[in-house]
């Protein structure tokens, strides 16, 4: 029986400098548009991302766009599906874009814009009266607008709390409107409801089922917003230290 891994990156298989504090050997995963790394994985990271690649096929589950998933280097190559984009895009083995999911995701998003727009002049609203540098930023790909997401310009992230609470949250809760909140770490996203890693996943996964019959899948993410895929999966697994470490295993 075939087995999948769906694996969330960023703070999975690897992460910023930032949070590689005391650890050695070092090497570089991810980076930024002008060359310089942006990501790093730990030797325990690449033995576990050796031992993956041996035993089955991974498929990024990422929110990173495109571009960003081709800024990755890991030590193995992605040769099957990817979902990218929080679930927003699908791509196909060998890079091309899943027509039908591409299809269902514009209409869903094409709904869900003007919400977006309004959210985000609140948010800049709110940035001009308290002087708060944050701004919204509406996160596209091929063509489809995606998401907001805000991020602290001076990377501290508890001053994003107040954003959250006093603007979006409220603004969503004003009639019950389709969207929600993933917060973690210097990263404040809001998202149309439509928009989920799990839905991709399942698309996917009855894909590979209809070209391989009975497989086997595992889940693999650092955070609250991963949870919904991975417990879609027959097994999921969670690196020690993330958010979602933090509400289950490390909970108990």
């Amino acid at each position: 029986m075939k087995k999948f891994l769906f694996a969330d990156l960023d703070d999975t298989l690897f992460q910023t400098p930032g949070k590689c504090a005391g650890k050695q050997a070092l090497e570089p995963a991810a980076y930024y548009q002008d060359g310089s790394v942006c990501s790093y994985t730990t030797p325990a990271q690449r033995s576990v991302l050796a031992l993956l690649d041996s035993g089955m096929t991974v498929i990024p589950t990422t929110a990173r766009d495109a571009d960003g998933l081709r800024r990755v280097a890991l030590p193995f190559s992605f040769s099957s599906y990817a979902v990218i984009d929080y679930g927003g895009v699908v791509l196909e083995p060998g890079g091309a874009v899943d027509k039908v999911w591409q299809e269902a995701m514009r209409a869903a998003m094409h709904a869900a814009l003007p919400g977006l727009r309004e959210l985000a002049v609140h948010i800049d609203d709110h940035g001009a009266r308290t002087g708060y540098g944050g701004r919204a930023r509406t996160i596209e790909d091929f063509g489809i607008p995606f998401f907001l997401v805000v991020k602290d310009p001076d990377r501290r992230p508890e001053r994003l709390a107040p954003l959250e609470a006093e603007v979006v949250r409220p603004w969503i809760a004003d009639g019950a409107r389709d969207y929600v909140v993933h917060r973690n770490g210097n990263n404040l996203a809001i998202l149309p409801r439509a928009l989920d890693k799990a839905h991709a996943v399942a698309h996917v996964m009855a894909r590979l089922r209809a070209e391989h019959g009975d497989i086997v899948t595992f889940g693999m993410g650092d955070s609250r917003s991963d949870a919904r895929f991975m417990a879609d999966c027959d097994y999921a697994i969670v690196p020690r230290g993330t958010q979602l470490a933090s509400l289950t295993v490390e909970a108990l």
